[in-house]
């Protein structure tokens, strides 16, 4: 039995050595990443559910990426369908159906003006507390 947990162990052990993830930009820039590709990845993240319970419809989604993200992102993006959830204030546990939209683009301050601006028009349009940006550099090749 020891040498099967020990053996366990090692294989375990082999596979993990293989999972490192890089800690700053530059160490994934600098030993995996051409200068020329080296871009930022920013994902928001939409709750659809307004206060009172109303859902935000198929409808008006379609109508903010087609007015408001798509003119300011013309070179393109990605909408996936979530199920978001969160622990609210009061304790208990929040849950409602979400989407995420992905953007890859360049590192700069207007790029960065209208990701913001985005988020600013939904939470005011649909009474949103928030929506949440996720932002990582990524090596992309076309």
């Amino acid at each position: 039995m020891k040498l099967k947990t020990g053996f366990t162990a090692l294989v375990v052990a082999g596979l993990l050595a293989g999972c490192a993830v890089p800690t700053s930009k530059s160490s994934v820039s600098t030993q995996t990443c051409k200068v020329e590709n080296q871009m930022q990845q920013t994902t928001l993240y939409y709750g659809l559910s307004r206060q009172g319970g109303r859902l935000i419809t198929a409808q008006e989604w379609q109508q903010y990426v087609d007015n408001d993200v798509t003119p300011r992102f013309r070179d393109g993006l990605t909408v996936f369908d979530a199920q978001g959830q969160w622990l609210g204030s009061n304790g208990k546990v929040s849950k409602e159906p979400s989407k995420a939209l992905m953007l890859i683009h360049s590192v700069d301050a207007q790029t960065n003006a209208k990701i913001d601006t985005l988020r600013e028009i939904y939470k005011s349009r649909f009474a949103q507390e928030s929506v949440m940006r996720v932002d990582q550099p990524v090596c992309v090749q076309f």
